[in-house]
């Protein structure tokens, strides 16, 4: 059976192969994503109730423990969204898969008003009961979409990458945006060359490709693409620390949760000294210089809601507003 037998309507070439998907570069959806895609009813139970509780048990635990780091990552995302609205005061900003509420406690000390939407159960109940914040559990489909205002801003970290529709969330996300109003959204580089030297240099196997979780894989290229098809101008991009530079010095943490750990707390020390020393600027136009290379482990998208989204199959520009 061909990856086009297993999902109809997307084919491509294969990329790469694990836990009996495949990952094709899809030349229907222009982005690679793996095939078949998993029922989306199963998925929505499996995060619901077990992401959080089986597959990052310790997630919450971890986020708190990097909590001055994180802080310093969320107060730059917030500062930037300011900036391009004027200001935060009086600016409305939602949070798909907002997790344990970290960026939303950020945004709200920036002046933002806030909400997030979050299915784990185990998250939203942290984001609500230990932040004090306003949450809707549960996913962002029609039915929440439309209990919802409308936005300044959207921030959607770590989401498009787990769902079997994110050219859809994107036009929810798209209908609950103001005119002109932003999007940010992080995803990871996967793929990128320093992950392939890697690879072709340690002899790994693509320790990256993580079904059924992570389905879409995204380049700075692909998602400026996925976005202007649905109605939005990208308008800057940045990368995080690239951190396979430590495979590639000899720290090898595939496989190995407590040296990835030790990994993430060099980054951790880097990025906090960076700040202390006033170098913020240089940190930022660094990750933007990495983004455009295609490099970094993750890479964060700054986009402005400029036009009607296209639907599939439709041709031509979508209409300026």
């Amino acid at each position: 059976m061909t990856a086009k037998d297993a999902a109809p309507g997307h084919h491509g070439p294969t990329l790469a192969e694990a836990r009996g998907y495949t990952l094709i570069d899809c030349r229907a959806c222009g982005f690679a994503h793996v095939v078949p895609l998993p029922d989306p009813e199963a998925l929505a139970r499996a995060y619901r109730e077990a992401y959080y509780s089986q597959e990052k048990p310790d997630a919450l635990a971890h986020q708190t423990e990097d909590r001055a780091w994180l802080d310093l990552v969320h107060g730059e995302r917030a500062a930037l969204l300011a900036e391009h609205l004027g200001g935060a005061r009086g600016k409305r900003i939602l949070d798909v898969g907002c997790g344990g509420g970290f960026f939303l406690d950020a945004c709200r000390r920036a002046g933002f008003a806030v909400h997030g939407v979050e299915p784990a159960r185990q998250a939203a109940a942290h984001a609500r009961d230990v932040l004090g914040l306003a949450v809707t559990e549960g996913f962002l489909d029609d039915v929440a979409a439309a209990a919802l205002p409308r936005f300044d801003a959207v921030h959607a970290a770590e989401v498009l990458e787990h769902l079997p529709d994110p050219a859809g969330m994107l036009r929810r996300i798209h209908g609950l945006l103001a005119p002109g109003g932003l999007l940010l959204v992080s995803l990871p580089n996967d793929g990128n060359p320093l992950q392939a030297a890697a690879e072709r240099a340690l002899a790994l196997p693509p320790w990256w490709l993580a079904p059924p979780h992570h389905l879409n894989y995204f380049t700075p290229a692909s998602i400026a693409a996925l976005l202007a098809r649905q109605g939005f101008q990208v308008l800057e991009a940045q990368a995080s620390f690239p951190m396979e530079l430590f495979l590639l010095m000899g720290d090898n943490y595939v496989g190995d949760p407590a040296l990835g750990r030790a990994c993430q707390a060099k980054r951790k020390a880097f990025e906090l000294a960076m700040d202390a020393a006033g170098l913020s600027g240089l940190k930022t136009r660094l990750y933007q210089a990495l983004a455009g290379l295609g490099i970094g482990r993750t890479v964060v998208t700054l986009a402005r809601r400029v036009a009607h989204p296209r639907r599939p199959g439709q041709a031509g520009t979508a209409m300026e507003e």
